[in-house]
């Protein structure tokens, strides 16, 4: 297994990708909500009680969108529980791992204030919404704040960010493809591709 703080790679390639040259999104809203599609359709045929669990933290999500309740991990944890059906979805206490042990994602003293101050970028309007939308994503599976589901939760958080700003992308399917810390063309790539199903009306 790798010793690299995939963590730290990522911290370093967010604060060097090209957040700038972002498309700018529609907010008109689409004919279906992707993320509910994408709960009833493949989802449900695989797992209904995963399928209800995702709708329910994402009606969470929404409702905290539509109230611009500040983005923090209090808020994640919160739909986490709807998504693990827990009582409780803590910050993890150690090291986290994914991708076979291709990568590490470190914890140390500054992980949660460091996690609380990129989420909090989420509303910065120098950056396009595209970008933040994105970059909170990559955050979120990079930080990897919970011990299990936190693909599902960067999702929501994304749908969560651009719901803000009434922007609903008419599919998600192909934002969940496997993302890399040290890949800082795909960062830029995944801001483009939300640009991408913006414009996909159906």
């Amino acid at each position: 297994m790798t010793a690299t703080d995939s963590l730290a790679v990522w911290l370093r390639v967010r604060g060097a990708a090209d957040w700038q040259h972002a498309p700018v999104l529609r907010r008109s809203p689409p004919a279906s909500d992707g993320f509910r599609t994408w709960c009833e359709g493949p989802v449900r045929r695989r797992d209904p009680v995963r399928a209800e669990r995702l709708l329910a933290a994402h009606t969470l999500a929404l409702a905290d969108a539509a109230r611009r309740t500040p983005l923090g991990f209090a808020l994640l944890a919160g739909w986490q529980c709807e998504l693990l059906g827990e009582a409780e979805a803590p910050f993890r206490a150690n090291d986290a791992w994914a991708k076979a042990g291709r990568e590490r994602y470190g914890l140390t003293p500054r992980t949660r204030a460091d996690f609380a101050s990129c989420l909090r970028e989420a509303t910065d309007p120098d950056i396009p919404l595209a970008a933040r939308a994105a970059r909170v994503y990559l955050d979120v599976a990079f930080f990897h704040p919970f011990a299990d589901g936190n693909a599902r939760a960067a999702l929501l958080t994304l749908v969560h960010v651009l719901a803000r700003e009434d922007v609903v992308l008419p599919e998600v399917g192909p934002l969940q493809t496997t993302r890399y810390a040290d890949d800082a063309a795909g960062a830029a790539d995944l801001a483009t591709l939300i640009g991408v199903l913006n414009r996909s009306r159906n």
